[in-house]
């Protein structure tokens, strides 16, 4: 197969697309780095992505930033960040991503336990990841040629404990190999319109 990985080169991307590629080929995508160069936030550049890689099997995006900040504290341009950026960059993959992934290809979008079990800070955060499960759900129903989509939704990563555990008092941090098992399931089986959630505790 061969297949995209925008966001390849972060935290959960690095070993994602380690994974993938001992049997697979691999395109990574990023904002400043990667096999191809592509903003999140800009469609022009996801066009140019496709168009420069051309027809692919798969769509991972492990990408995508939202503002972290108190309620009381956000701006709507606050807001906008993770609108932009994290759903509906993730949005224009599929969008214009449907005219490049193959007959029976897939779309991984990525969210997060913010969705399901909000922590302070992340009203944002937990807003967009719940509007991409609603998109994941809506997609699948109308994407053609056995075209799927599905979101992975991890809880606190054991690699990013140091930088964010204190946002997560209690949760018990998530094995990278899970995290990574849940990419895998969803690009290669056969589900569609699916939140595979990787949760160790609520």
């Amino acid at each position: 197969m061969k297949i995209v990985i925008v966001g390849g080169a972060g935290t959960i991307g690095k070993k994602v697309s380690a994974t993938f590629a001992a049997a697979h080929e691999v395109v990574i995508g990023g904002r400043t780095g990667g096999d191809v160069t592509v903003d999140m936030t800009d469609s022009a550049t996801i066009e140019k992505m496709f168009q420069t890689i051309g027809r692919v099997d798969a769509v991972v995006c492990i990408a995508g930033e939202a503002k972290w900040a108190a309620f009381d504290e956000l701006s709507e341009a606050d807001y906008h960040i993770g609108l932009r950026s994290k759903l509906m960059g993730q949005v224009n993959l599929v969008r214009i991503g449907r005219n490049f992934v193959n007959p029976g290809g897939s779309f991984t979008l990525t969210t997060g336990i913010l969705a399901d079990h909000p922590v302070e800070m992340t009203t944002s955060a937990a807003m967009v990841n719940g509007a991409i499960h609603s998109f994941v759900k809506a997609a699948a129903l109308e994407l053609t040629e056995a075209r799927r989509i599905n979101a992975v939704s991890s809880g606190l990563v054991v690699d990013a404990v140091e930088k964010y555990a204190a946002f997560f008092p209690g949760h018990n941090p998530i094995p990278m190999a899970k995290v990574v098992n849940g990419y895998v399931k969803s690009v290669l089986g056969k589900g569609t319109g699916e939140i595979i959630r990787i949760y160790d505790n609520c």
